[in-house]
């Protein structure tokens, strides 16, 4: 065998012993644990980080999520504030808390029209139509959140005016449902998963849901912190793909998905069940943002007293990890 054959063969052994080192050190590399938080736990959408820990889909992008909850679009956003979170799944009209001072900004749609969130009634009470609200008190989570902005928008579009249903703040599920059943009031704004259990357990029913109305919306989007856009845009490109990755697979695998999704919502396979059917058609494949229902979104924050004014829709979301639809 000639010296310029050996060379020739060490070069390549060589590199090959490269490529085996470099492939191991990607494989064993520490994973870089990001804190997330949601808004709210109970909706099928939010729990997507689970469904991804199950799947071992956020390995592959070299992530460890410490996952946090919280009551509303607004502790969410005082938790961004506070540095306790570096990702957060948010309501659209959130993307105006930046205005305010939250250092943070949207990154991506996650979820279009608003047809996860329903009017839930009580079963055998009084309301039995959209026109029996006019004048009625709906509950919702915070003052200024996604479910306070859709009862209002649901009465201008009624005719009513923007106060032709009264919202009352009430927090938590759990303390929206007791004030449905004792009558203190004509319904709650929930996710459409509540209505389904009541519905299973005979207590109150789905009268309508938002995405009737409302048909150009970001109902709900993905947060990065600026610290994470600015200094760590690397992570976040990661992240998006792990989110995206995990919604595929969703796609694909109702079982599993179901199986993931219900010790975290607390419900039954079946009611999950319900949950996929209905919400998979509205989760964004690729977190492209919708000028139209970003714009949608943008009026929102003046009605709901986010912004003094209508801000200009491309202050309130960056396109630097996402397309924008033509």
């Amino acid at each position: 065998m000639t010296r310029s054959i050996v060379r020739g063969l060490s070069a390549i052994l060589g590199i090959t012993v490269m490529l085996a080192g470099s492939t191991r050190n990607a494989q064993t590399a520490t994973p870089d644990t990001i804190r997330v938080g949601r808004a709210i736990v109970t909706a099928f959408p939010f729990a997507t980080f689970e469904v991804g820990n199950d799947a071992h889909i956020w390995d592959k992008v070299n992530l460890k999520l410490d996952i946090s909850s919280f009551k509303g679009d607004a502790q969410l956003q005082d938790a961004i504030t506070a540095g306790q979170i570096d990702f957060g799944l948010g309501g659209g009209p959130a993307m105006g808390y930046r205005s305010k001072g939250v250092p943070a900004i949207a990154v991506a749609s996650m979820y279009g029209p608003p047809t996860d969130m329903a009017i839930v009634i009580a079963e055998n009470g009084p309301i039995k139509s959209v026109a029996d609200l006019k004048g009625k008190k709906l509950g919702v989570t915070t003052s200024g959140s996604l479910t306070d902005w859709l009862v209002h928008e649901l009465a201008r579009r009624q005719g009513w005016g923007s106060e032709g249903i009264e919202s009352v703040a009430m927090g938590s599920t759990a303390a929206r449902v007791a004030a449905l059943e004792a009558g203190q009031i004509a319904g709650s704004v929930q996710d459409i998963g509540v209505g389904y259990e009541l519905q299973a357990q005979g207590k109150g029913k789905v009268l309508q849901t938002f995405g009737n109305f409302v048909q150009k919306f970001e109902t709900h989007v993905i947060f990065a912190t600026d610290t994470m856009v600015n200094n760590h845009p690397d992570i976040v490109q990661r992240f998006l793909k792990g989110w995206f990755m995990t919604v595929a697979y969703m796609r694909t695998h109702k079982a599993e998905t179901v199986r993931s999704i219900a010790p975290v919502l607390g419900e039954s396979e079946a009611i999950v069940g319900q949950l996929y059917d209905n919400d998979m058609p509205a989760m964004s494949s690729n977190g492209a943002w919708d000028p139209a229902a970003v714009e949608a979104v943008a009026k929102s924050l003046q009605a709901l007293g986010i912004m003094d004014s209508v801000p200009d829709p491309k202050t309130i979301y960056t396109s630097r990890f996402v397309p924008v639809k033509n």
